[in-house]
């Protein structure tokens, strides 16, 4: 029996479907954004002890430039969740109303892709502004 296939009652076999219900997406992506943080602090500690022969008498958990960094990283990030969020939000629903109208498809792609390419926009401009952060 190969991966992903079952065994039916009748006997024969049949192809699984695999599906992440909403709480399985919250933990994987909570898990994303441990493993995330945990990356960002890894530079701190491998650089632990320059950072505490260079500055033994000033104990400060992040300086501002540590923070404009992370800042910008932790912003860029969410921005593009937020527009693959809005895009992908777009193009379901777009072709729903496409499968329930399709007298009116053209209507609908037309309108779809001006509002994706808005978002696409915004989006690209709040990826350089939080880049710009990260790197001034």
């Amino acid at each position: 029996m190969a991966i992903g296939e079952c065994r039916s009652p009748g006997g024969g076999t049949g192809r699984r479907e695999i599906t992440m219900d909403r709480k399985q997406f919250y933990k994987a992506a909570l898990g994303f954004v441990a493993v995330g943080v945990a990356v960002m602090a890894m530079p701190s500690v491998a650089f632990a002890q320059e950072a505490a022969a260079a500055a033994a008498d000033k104990a400060t958990f992040l300086t501002s430039n540590g923070a404009a960094w992370l800042g910008g990283a932790i912003g860029a990030g969410l921005a593009i969740m937020g527009g693959a969020a809005g895009i992908g939000r777009i193009g379901g629903s777009a072709v729903e109303s496409m499968a329930r109208q399709p007298a009116a498809a053209g209507q609908i792609s037309t309108a779809m892709i001006i509002t994706a390419a808005m978002i696409e926009g915004a989006t690209l401009f709040a990826v350089v502004v939080g880049m710009m952060a990260v790197l001034k």
